[in-house]
């Protein structure tokens, strides 16, 4: 069995070292296994449930539903901002976990890893987005962990795609998400 993963990176920024790392985990991934970045995340607005609604469900929530439903199992990628994720981040969780008990994210495999500055490569950005996954009952894949600490010295001039251990991280990654998507299925 094939597995579809769906890559979700929480840096807007142009040149962001999560969007390298995801662009990595694409290119490295095993046999078997196929990881497609979500563009758009930039464009989903804030959740409302007053929006959230069929006839005004925007166009920008629908296609990042859409895109989720369609994959096996979901893969993010976070900086850390301010000792937590990003806001955009967070905002995709909400529109995967509605209707609630019924969401995109329900009993879906996830696993949340990341790259950022600080000496911890973001770890408490990474507990973060995983206590919201599996509240929003998505199956979280706790195990391998791939925190990449100092992005901005490492990734300076070398893309993580060329980063022996980061790739290594990666495979690591993906094989035990696609593991646990086959166990599910």
């Amino acid at each position: 069995m094939s597995v579809r993963v769906l890559a979700l990176v929480g840096s807007l920024r142009a040149g962001s070292h999560n969007r390298q790392l995801a662009e990595a985990a694409a290119k490295h991934a095993p046999e078997g296994v196929e990881v497609e970045l979500f563009e758009g995340l930039a464009d989903v607005p804030f959740y409302n449930e007053d929006i959230d609604a069929e006839g005004s469900l925007p166009e920008a929530a629908a296609r990042l539903r859409e895109a989720a439903g369609a994959a096996d199992a979901l893969l993010f990628f976070t900086p850390e901002y301010n000792g937590t994720m990003p806001a955009v981040l967070k905002n995709a969780i909400d529109w995967l976990s509605r209707p609630f008990g019924a969401g995109v994210l329900s009993g879906r495999p996830a696993a949340v890893i990341g790259t950022a500055y600080g000496q911890y490569g973001g770890v408490w950005a990474q507990d973060e987005a995983r206590k919201a996954l599996g509240i929003a009952g998505a199956a979280v894949v706790e195990e391998p962990k791939l925190a990449i600490a100092g992005s901005v010295v490492r990734f300076a001039e070398l893309h993580p795609a060329d980063d022996t251990e980061a790739v290594a991280g990666l495979t690591e990654v993906l094989a035990q998400v696609a593991e646990r998507t086959r166990a599910a299925a």
